[in-house]
């Protein structure tokens, strides 16, 4: 047995020597690229995360899946390709911005705001536009409540989508019975 491990040791240390000798300079070259990036790359890199973070937002207000994404342009060498892929974000964003300019009930829901409070309304229990109990924004609006607090310190949109939220739950608008049948939605 002893004998059979000397043998094979010559190999194994080969085999190591070559996976270090392989893997150094691809580390290097790789911490290389991510040391030495030019000003106008690091711009364009942060422009990246920040339409890719905008895109986001969007698409969690929505409530749709979020569009996957790769890391490749913080480490590619290329300016053109970050430029590209910073493209792609930016229309991505202004995409995902279009379609969440327009909730699939919001006639509804300006209508019911009519009746309700104002956008910023921040008297205690029910806060915002459409009056948002904690319950509701905890259910619905959990991630717009932990990092800007109640309904009153969102937009107008936000609160419409967390709304269209409950609406797609299959609550319907009997959250606010009174409004919606003023309104007719009921």
């Amino acid at each position: 047995m002893f004998r059979r491990l000397l043998r094979l040791l010559p190999a194994l240390v080969l085999l190591c020597l070559a996976v270090v000798a392989l893997s150094g300079p691809r580390r290097a070259a790789a911490e290389g690229q991510r040391a030495h990036l030019y000003p106008a790359d690091r711009a364009v890199v942060k422009q990246i995360h920040r339409f890719r973070h905008e895109t986001w937002h969007w698409q969690g207000l929505m409530g749709v899946r979020r569009t996957p994404a790769s890391r490749a342009a913080d480490t590619d060498p290329s300016h053109s390709f970050k430029v590209w892929v910073r493209n792609l974000w930016m229309h991505r964003a202004l995409r995902a911005q279009r379609k969440a300019a327009r909730p699939p009930h919001r006639a509804g829901w300006l209508c019911i705001h009519r009746y309700e409070g104002a956008w910023a309304d921040p008297s205690p229990p029910y806060y915002g536009g459409l009056q948002m109990d904690l319950g509701f924004q905890r259910a619905y609006g959990h991630d717009l409540l932990r990092h800007k607090g109640t309904a009153n310190h969102w937009t107008p949109l936000e609160q419409m989508w967390v709304a269209e939220r409950a609406h797609r739950s299959g609550r319907g608008y009997y959250p606010w019975p009174n409004t919606a049948r003023y309104c007719g939605l009921i």
